[in-house]
């Protein structure tokens, strides 16, 4: 079924109204041409450092350091923060696979953890009891899973479709028992929790700059952190750990992680236009709301969270997604289904899952709209009356 439908997809006729597409009609193509015309185009340039600045200035983070993606993002936080091999951390079942894919870089050992089936986030109630009735405090004053006798060294909550995760709930769950939290904010750049931003509740936060995301660079990502210290080590890390730039001299094993100034003066324009990105996505949510059917289950946000509605998702139910997808896919609309949880892949069927209870009926469920920030009012009327046809012809 989701081989056929991604076939489907792709086939979409021309003219489509597209799920999410950059928007790039600011500064771009000024602040592109500059780096051209002085030649500062690979990661040496006076825009990775201004990028970097806006972004820990938006976020209110003492600190940014870019990368080539938000995976990148995500496996340098790890390695900086001490994740090492046989080490378990603790993931979503309900995420695009790169943090997971980021743990096992490490050499470590994904814990999958269920949703809440609310916000599509981690289930922190879970996450307690696991942490509380699974796990006990080693004589080193880490916490340890009994049945596997690994060390869970970090919790990796993702803020799904730009909706933020519980993060107080899930700070106490962790609280006293030596475990990093590090955010995968790729998606939530803009959202907030209880009025903080996403990014900034943990050791380190990560966000991805990706073509589909809310301001894009092309590609790129960025750690942001309070710690000067984890900072330093992480720009020691993306620059293949370089201690002598002359000499070539190296003191361990590092990557090629750093962004071109190229690409961060596509992120300079864009962060000049991300509240505006912002208050777009919030509207086109807004206005979805108003146009479709309550049976269409248009997700929404929690009264503690500013979602940044990077994804604008529908919970249609197991037997309207797959009808819900070919009608919109054969009247030219994009849609897309939600990730196949990540335990359920060939690589990681064999690691833990815990109370795994919402999130393979979230899969069978959902599905995500249409919801760029350049996205016309008739077009979100079209998506929302194409929706409602179908529930009406139930």
């Amino acid at each position: 079924m989701a081989t056929s439908t991604a076939s489907t997809i792709s086939e979409a006729p021309p003219g489509r109204i597209a799920l999410s597409e950059p928007e790039i009609s600011g500064n771009e193509w000024k602040y592109v041409k500059e780096c051209l015309d002085t030649g500062w185009v690979s990661s040496a340039g006076a825009f990775v450092e201004r990028f970097e600045k806006s972004v820990a200035a938006y976020t209110g983070a003492r600190e940014a350091v870019s990368t080539v993606n938000g995976t990148s993002a995500l496996h340098v936080s790890m390695v900086a923060l001490g994740v090492e091999p046989g080490d378990e951390v603790v993931v979503p079942a309900v995420t695009f696979v790169a943090p997971v894919n980021a743990v096992k870089y490490c050499g470590g050992e994904p814990v999958f953890m269920d949703c809440d089936p609310d916000t599509l986030c981690m289930d922190t109630a879970k996450l307690a009891a696991f942490l509380k009735n699974e796990c006990s405090r080693g004589k080193d004053g880490f916490t340890y899973n009994r049945a596997t006798k690994r060390r869970v060294k970090a919790v990796v909550p993702v803020h799904v479709f730009g909706h933020p995760a519980r993060l107080d709930e899930l700070l106490d769950a962790c609280q006293g028992k030596n475990i990093e939290i590090i955010e995968d904010a790729t998606e939530s750049l803009g959202a907030e929790f209880m009025g903080k931003k996403t990014g900034t509740f943990g050791a380190a936060g990560c966000f991805s700059f990706n073509g589909n995301k809310i301001i894009t660079t092309g590609g790129g990502g960025m750690v942001v952190t309070d710690d000067r210290a984890l900072a330093a080590r992480l720009r020691h890390l993306t620059t293949q750990a370089k201690t002598d730039a002359f000499e070539y001299e190296h003191d361990e094993v590092g990557y090629n992680y750093r962004l071109t100034n190229i690409q961060a003066a596509l992120g300079v324009a864009q962060m000049e236009r991300l509240e505006e990105f912002v208050s777009a996505k919030r509207r086109n949510a807004e206005s979805y709301r108003r146009l479709l059917k309550e049976s269409a289950g248009l997700m929404w946000e929690e009264p503690w969270a500013r979602s940044n509605f990077w994804h604008c998702t529908i919970k249609a139910g197991e037997e309207r997604r797959g009808p819900l997808i070919r009608h919109l896919t054969e009247s030219g609309i994009q849609v897309r289904p939600l990730w196949k949880p990540v335990h359920l892949l060939p690589m990681y069927r064999g690691c833990q899952a815990y109370r795994m209870e919402n999130a393979e009926a979230a899969y069978r469920s959902c599905l995500n709209i249409p919801s760029g920030v350049a996205l016309k009012s008739e077009e979100i009327e079209r998506v929302a009356g194409e929706i409602n046809s179908v529930l009406r012809a139930e």
